[in-house]
């Protein structure tokens, strides 16, 4: 123990009431800091960047946690982003569920790492409940499984890696595994979106093959693959001598939350060959929805599906799962050590989630899952994600009588496209002045034009609130 407070949690009961005062100091710190509903300060960067560096780095003698605790609450906090608010809209960037936030303590307490049994029992056995659950919930059937990661763009990187192994072993019987990339890996093709994630430049990039290997699709009016096109571009690729792998399905676009047709996209996969992959960090919350499940296609028909449950599920940042409906892909990944996942351990009932993890220390991210379904249920996460549609939904609505906008794409999920009729600068002021106001949204791009962008996720957004907004908006107006 140094000074007051506890180095590390034991049984002794004063470090435990010690961690409590710690944790409930920090919970009022935390209420204290805020005392309205906007989403910013709006302090200016700079101002903020010298105040935040003027805070020092490493002292030589340490000020103790109640000392340290008041600076993060006098000069940090304030100035944090309050997700909650619902004045925060500019990216699939959720605020927490409570009942997650609570969950967070537990994981960070116990520290429990997911790579081999023995550093997280209980942990491994609920992630894996987790995982089988989800598998029944998208279809997959009993052969598939799947593993959590730190978000889309790594689920989606696991996928297209065991994508680009299943085709080199299946089709060609090399082993990428093992000997590396084959001698024709500057040919083989992927094939998504142009309004896709950039996640899958980043992986093709990682795997070797290089962003030219990205075959990007062109899209129709409401920003979904255009299904004609995408069969003449492989047909031609093929005919130039270049190899088809793998097809992503978006499952709602950042920008404009478009559904791609999977079961179109699934055809044409199957015509040719190649793996698809459904990117569904954004979507996936549908179905859980009632109302608007059908809208996200039928994801059983995809060879893998990218869950994200930070994004309309409302969990903590990070929290993802990739999902493989043949469960031999991910063997890929599968990699033995005397230290960590030793073959024995099968043999003896024990499950090492490293086997199929492009990590190996991974957080109890799965507990953040339990937590949340357990208190909300199925119908709970209905009316959520319910309201976020219809909410996007109002605001197209409202956007779509009023000449002082455009709104160019209808939204299918919580994100609506948008910009006021003035000009690239008047939006761009806009965002600002809102930004100093303490509204923060978004700002994208669409065919050369600046355009602003909601993306709705918050459950306590009225119709009210939407409407002020829209009035501010104007007001803001050249």
């Amino acid at each position: 123990m140094e000074g007051k407070n506890p180095v590390i949690l034991s049984s002794d009961p004063k470090v435990k009431e010690m961690f409590r005062k710690m944790i409930a100091d920090t919970t009022d710190a935390i209420i204290g800091s805020y005392d309205d509903n906007t989403a910013y300060s709006g302090k200016n960067v700079y101002e903020l960047r010298k105040s935040l560096e003027d805070l020092g780095f490493l002292p030589d003698q340490g000020l103790g946690f109640d000392k340290t605790l008041e600076t993060v609450r006098k000069e940090i906090m304030p100035h944090l982003l309050r997700t909650w608010s619902t004045m925060y809209m500019p990216h699939l960037h959720a605020p927490a569920l409570t009942e997650t936030i609570a969950s967070e303590l537990i994981i960070g307490t116990f520290n429990d790492s997911m790579d081999s049994w023995d550093q997280g029992p209980a942990a491994t056995e609920i992630e894996e409940d987790m995982v089988h659950g989800l598998v029944r919930l998208f279809g997959l059937g009993s052969g598939a499984d799947g593993t959590f990661t730190s978000g889309g763009t790594q689920s989606n990187m696991a996928a297209l890696i065991a994508a680009r192994d299943w085709y080199c072993n299946r089709k060609h019987g090399c082993d990428v595994k093992k000997e590396g990339l084959p001698p024709f890996y500057g040919k083989m093709r992927l094939y998504t979106s142009e309004v896709s994630h950039f996640s899958m430049e980043k992986s093709c990039h990682v795997m070797g093959l290089g962003y030219n290997s990205v075959r990007k699709l062109p899209v129709d009016s409401k920003c979904k693959v255009d299904i004609k096109k995408f069969d003449e571009m492989v047909q031609q690729d093929i005919k130039d001598g270049l190899l088809p792998f793998c097809a992503v399905a978006t499952i709602g676009t950042t920008d404009y939350g478009s559904i791609d047709d999977v079961k179109e996209m699934r055809r044409i996969c199957d015509k040719y060959g190649m793996f698809l992959h459904a990117d569904a960090s954004y979507g996936s919350g549908l179905v859980v929805s009632g109302k608007y499940r059908d809208r996200m296609g039928d994801l059983s028909v995809c060879d893998s599906i990218t869950v994200d449950f930070h994004k309309m599920f409302l969990l903590p940042i990070s929290c993802s799962v990739i999902l493989f409906k043949d469960k031999t892909v991910q063997e890929c990944f599968e990699l033995h050590a005397d230290y960590l996942n030793r073959e024995e351990d099968e043999e003896e009932g024990y499950i090492n989630l490293v086997d199929k993890s492009l990590q190996t220390t991974r957080r109890f991210d799965a507990l953040k899952v339990f937590m949340a379904f357990q208190t909300r249920g199925k119908d709970g996460f209905a009316s959520i994600i319910d309201t976020a549609v219809e909410n996007a939904g109002y605001f197209y609505s409202r956007l779509v009588k009023d000449p002082a906008f455009i709104a160019p794409v209808e939204p299918e999920i919580s994100s609506v496209v948008f910009a006021v009729i003035d000009g690239d600068e008047a939006n761009k002021n806009i965002r600002k002045r809102l930004m100093d106001e303490g509204t923060v949204i978004g700002q994208t791009s669409k065919d050369g034009k600046v355009m602003l962008k909601f993306t709705l996720l918050n459950p306590a957004l009225t119709h009210d609130h939407i409407d002020k907004i829209i009035a501010r908006i104007k007001e803001l107006r050249p």
